[in-house]
């Protein structure tokens, strides 16, 4: 069984850097793939960012260079640095660890952008 422990939402104003983490717990080995989906109010859930402990790395279209996703292996740990956000980026940030065919969320942690 995977556990995951997010930490690092809150409120930002606009323009400013939160930066997200994401620990993956258990028995883990092999390739896996982190990362991060957010969920707006009356939205469906949508990509951010994901990396593979390989190193490879995708992005949504619209947080391409402004969030930067990075991760350490011996950690099973991944982090989401967001800098120049906007109010639109206001949603709850889902961890999410897909390994050996099964997908693992974390609780979420929301991300307020507001002056």
């Amino acid at each position: 069984q995977v556990q995951l422990a997010e930490s690092g939402g809150g409120l930002v104003q606009p323009g400013g850097s939160l930066r997200l983490s994401c620990t993956a717990s258990g028995s883990i080995f092999g390739i896996w793939t982190m990362g991060w989906y957010r969920q707006a109010p009356g939205k469906q859930r949508e990509l951010v960012a994901t990396i593979t402990n390989r190193g490879s790395t995708n992005y949504a279209d619209s947080v391409k260079g402004r969030f930067t996703i990075s991760g350490d292996n011996a950690k099973n740990t991944v982090y989401l640095q967001m800098n120049s956000l906007k109010p639109e980026d206001t949603a709850d940030y889902y961890c999410s660890f897909r390994w050996q065919s099964t997908n693992y969320w974390g609780q979420g942690t929301p991300v307020t952008v507001s002056s």
